[in-house]
Formats: C-alpha cells, structure tokens, sequence
C-alpha cells in the first residue's frame, strides 16, 4: 500500500457500518480496516461480498491506538461502532465504550491530522421539549432520556466545549432502518419487525400511546432509510471542507401508523394492526415525536436528497426480505 490510503472503519460489520462499507467500494475504496465485535454469524453475512483489507477486535484496535501501535498510512476514520442500546442500563459500560472509546480514537486521529467522522445520535434530543436544532450552542442544553443518548451526549460536549467541533464531522442518525440490521436483535428496526410478525400473524403490533395528544400509532418520527444516509455520508468524505455535527434525517416526521401501512402495501395485504401496552422500560423514557431540522446540513451545499416512506419501505421489503433477508 501507498502512503495515506487506509480507512478506519469501526462497526463496520454493524448496520450503518456495513452499509457505508459497500458505498465506499461502489466509490472505489478498498483499502479498508474493519473493526467490530465480531459476536454474530449475521454481521460476518453483512460483510459479504466486501472488498476490504483486513478486520480487527475492537478491543484490540483500541488498545493499538492507545499504544501508539496503528500504521502510518490511515487517510480517514469512520467511527460508527458503538452499544446502540437504548434500553442499555450499564452506565460504566456506556461510559467506556461509548464516550472513552470514542475520544481515544478522535485524539489519535487529531493528532496525526486524520479526518475524523463519527455516529452520534438523535437520542441526543431527549423528549423533543427543545427542539431538534443541531446548532452547537443549542447542543450544549438537550437533556437525553437515557443512558446511551447521555453517553454520545457527552461526546458531543467534549468536542464541542474543546473546540474541536469544527475539526470533524458527526452524524446525528434518526431512525434509521434497512437492509443489514438483521443482527441488532431488539433494536431492530420496526419494519423488520412487522415484516416477520405480519408473515407469521398476518397483522402488526404498535404501542398504544399514553398521551392524549396522540393517537395509538400516531406517535411520529423521521423514519429515513439507510442508502439515503450511506448517500450522505459519502458526500461529507467527498467534501472535506464540511466540518461539525449534522442532523441525519429526512426533515419529515411520519407515524408510525403510516410505517405499518406502507409495510402491509409493500406485501399487498389489507392493513392489520394491534396496540400494545408499552413495556416499563421504555414508557417512561418514550419520544412521542422526532423530526430533523436540516437547516444546517443545507447550508453546506451538499445533495441532501431522501426518498419517500413508501418508496423505501417498499424496496426494502420487496428487494431485500422477501428475498430471505438479502443483505445491501
């Protein structure tokens, strides 16, 4: 290899890393290091057919950078990986993978002057009382309702209040969901979900809402779809000159009725949806409505460009599990 031409790519066998992984080879990138936890068969699928050069522990990576041990030769760091639990209740847990983690690896690459891009998140915004704002003066007072938005919360902060915000470039994904995601249990996406209630009870389950403002099902967020945001990331690495934190969403709340619909339509079969209580755990800590402002992403000129609900929804159930869970 040639001098400067290796990405860091972390969680690159995850959802959205594995998804960024096939944008930067169609981009012809190949000379990518993937680090990740490698616990389960359905991300080694996520990974196949990928062109890359090498896959790493994510502990044994860290404990690289830390070192002083990483080569020379690294010309970007995407850092996705993360625990994406928002049900997680380890604090130190989140504490160190999340936030340590994150700020040994953006150390390291602002050292040695390596663009640093990394997931943050839309948890970040608590229950929406203060909007969905991604300046960073407004960033500095959100107030996440758990623990893993409090940990990419606090990374935000560190970059923000040392000034280092504008050296790097971090994402703030909404609801993100398609291909790939297959091994993230739980924190599936809802359309997977129904997709494999509705092929084994022919309807869906959605929680029942607990405020009156809402309707069951009518709770609302900026559902946006993950060949959209690996689009979008790949323009920011075209354009090193865009620096700071983004909102990563469509700028378009929907509910999650309209979800279930453009599911059932994906299928052609008539709509069929139960209401569910909301488990403890998540009703109290519940966002009711998300919705990106993308103001900010605007300014910087890039192709900000997302397809429908229906049309994304309908390419990922037709293209993907109707086709035994196809990986992107």
């Amino acid at each position: 290899m040639s001098e400067k031409d290796l990405i860091v790519l972390t969680g690159g066998a995850g959802f959205i890393g594995s998804c960024f992984l096939g944008k930067l080879n169609s981009g012809g990138e190949t000379q990518i290091l993937i680090v990740d936890e490698f616990n389960s068969d359905l991300k080694k699928k996520n990974l196949a057919n990928k062109q890359y050069v090498d896959c790493l522990d994510k502990d044994e990576f860290i404990n690289d950078v830390r070192a002083g041990k990483l080569p020379g030769n690294v010309k970007a760091v995407f850092h996705i990986g993360a625990c994406s639990s928002t049900t997680e209740l380890n604090e130190e847990y989140l504490r160190q993978n999340n936030y340590g983690y994150s700020k040994s690896l953006a150390e390291w690459a602002l050292k040695d002057e390596i663009p640093f891009f990394y997931a943050s998140s839309a948890a970040t915004y608590g229950d929406g009382n203060q909007g969905y704002s991604d300046d960073d003066a407004k960033s500095l007072t959100l107030k996440p309702l758990n623990l893993y938005g409090q940990s990419k919360q606090n990374f935000d902060f560190w970059l923000i209040n040392n000034k280092l915000v504008d050296k790097v470039v971090g994402w703030k994904y909404f609801n993100v969901y398609g291909p790939n995601e297959y091994h993230k249990g739980d924190m599936r996406s809802l359309v997977v979900k129904a997709y494999q209630q509705i092929k084994k009870d022919k309807k869906i389950r959605l929680f029942k809402s607990y405020k009156p403002e809402y309707k069951d099902g009518e709770q609302k967020r900026d559902f946006v779809y993950i060949k959209d945001v690996v689009d979008l990331m790949f323009e920011f690495y075209k354009n090193p000159q865009v620096k700071g934190i983004y909102n990563i969403g469509t700028g378009q709340a929907r509910t999650w009725n309209d979800l279930g619909k453009a599911i059932f339509s994906a299928l052609g079969l008539e709509v069929k949806i139960d209401y569910i209580e909301m488990p403890g755990i998540v009703k109290d800590k519940y966002q009711y409505f998300t919705q990106a402002d993308l103001s900010k992403l605007k300014k910087t000129g890039l192709p900000v460009r997302f397809n429908s609900l229906e049309t994304s929804v309908s390419d990922y159930v037709r293209n993907y599990l109707e086709k035994n869970l196809a990986c992107l």
